[in-house]
């Protein structure tokens, strides 16, 4: 099952069918522990509704309401690599690969939902970086038990100057209007997530295609419920939380973002998230 915030509602999609949901607050709808069975039971009282077709794409919103946006690092051993690459001249190359064999992972704050795109919403880049880069990366929607109930697309927008600059530059590099994007919906699956689900991204200049690569979450080095396990140690969020959980799909290093590229993101089982830099 999908779950799409839209401006005309919640909307469920099951199978090819449509529906729209009786519940009219996100925060209280996303925020329960056995999500799919709730929303299941729900079906059974709703009538699909073939006109929602009609205006879903354009009627939907990032899936975020109260909650906030935090971000995993060095979970993918490529990222890694490009982290210690970017940082080598300011001398913090080593602190990544200290990260990735750490037993506890790298957890930041990411984004409040003002700051969050949506799905064909812009993404922007930092005036004063010099080297910007996407970073494609699945998402935990987590309740405020920490269950994970779902999953969307997370873009986690970085600014590999400033962080490669010092690594103590992290918040500036990651956090600023427009830095994160969610979306198109959140996936709520019976089953956690299959490790063979692949991670795809194409940026498009123009009519050209500048990069495009795949993979798979197999690839974590760690498991998302140790992430949320350290996330939710000593934090408590009352409505829940989206956790992006890191990205191995780095575009070499001669490239950056330009305004007006396209971002395409897409992951098996829950859609294609696409926004373009302002």
């Amino acid at each position: 099952m999908k779950i799409y915030k839209t401006r005309n509602g919640i909307v469920i999609e099951s199978g090819h069918n449509l529906y729209l949901s009786k519940n009219t607050n996100w925060d209280l709808f996303i925020n329960r522990d056995s999500l799919y069975s709730v929303v299941q039971k729900e079906l059974d009282d709703l009538q699909s509704d073939p006109a929602i077709k009609g205006w879903l794409e354009h009627s939907i919103l990032a899936p975020i309401g109260q909650q906030e946006v935090w971000a995993a690092g060095v979970t993918y051993l490529r990222s890694r690599d490009a982290r210690i690459n970017e940082s080598k001249e300011s001398g913090g190359a080593t602190f990544y690969d200290k990260v990735y064999d750490a037993d506890r992972p790298e957890l930041f704050f990411k984004s409040t939902a003002e700051r969050v795109a949506g799905n064909n919403e812009h993404v922007r880049v930092r005036k004063d970086s010099i080297w910007n880069v996407p970073e494609p990366e699945l998402t935990l929607m987590i309740t405020s038990t920490g269950e994970i109930v779902g999953y969307t697309i997370g873009n986690d927008m970085s600014s590999r100057s400033i962080e490669g600059e010092n690594p103590l530059y992290l918040p500036q590099a990651k956090v600023y209007d427009g830095a994160a994007s969610l979306g198109p919906c959140i996936y709520i699956p019976e089953h956690p997530i299959p490790l063979d689900t692949g991670i795809h991204i194409r940026i498009i200049r123009g009519s050209n295609i500048m990069y495009s690569e795949s993979t798979h979450i197999s690839q974590m080095k760690r498991t998302h419920k140790e992430l949320v396990e350290y996330l939710y140690r000593e934090c408590s969020f009352s409505n829940g939380c989206l956790l992006m959980t890191g990205t191995c799909l780095v575009p070499p290093n001669e490239f950056t973002l330009q305004s007006g590229d396209k971002i395409a993101i897409n992951i098996d089982h829950i859609g294609t998230l696409i926004n373009s830099v302002a």
